[in-house]
């Protein structure tokens, strides 16, 4: 059972936890690594270097919109191919664990999961534009 009273706040906690997981991964790699550093770091792996740039924005704007609520459910599913590739390229050549050199494929997998989970569970409390459901209605939580 779902409790209802609850769920549109347990919804937004997820939704701000998992926004402010990329903003800080982004800042890493804008204070950090620096996004040069970051695109050679991708030119390391055979991908082109332009990409880290559009990495780091798709993050910096998937934080904002999962914090501030702004179509979450959508925001959350066009996060999902930065993990996937996280998890491809870096992480699952690793091995499971996030301990070993490299990290593993264990959080970033869990991290998918996590944005999977909060668009099939709806907006959330407080979303600033929710995202529509069927024949315009606001999806459950929103």
């Amino acid at each position: 059972m779902i409790d209802t009273r609850t769920a549109p706040y347990a919804i937004f906690a997820l939704r701000l936890a998992l926004g402010a997981l990329f903003l800080a991964h982004a800042g890493l790699k804008i204070f950090v690594f620096t996004p040069a550093g970051t695109a050679q770091f991708f030119a390391s792996l055979g991908l082109p270097g332009g990409l880290a740039y559009v990495t780091i924005l798709w993050e910096l704007l998937g934080a904002a919109a999962l914090i501030l609520g702004i179509l979450p459910r959508l925001a959350a599913l066009a996060l999902v191919p930065v993990m996937l590739g996280t998890i491809f390229t870096v992480h699952g050549p690793a091995g499971f664990w996030f301990t070993n050199p490299n990290g593993g494929w264990e959080y970033p997998a869990f991290w998918t999961l996590s944005l999977v989970v909060l668009a099939g569970l709806g907006n959330g409390a407080f979303a600033l534009k929710p995202t529509l459901g069927r024949a315009g209605a606001v999806s459950y939580a929103g």
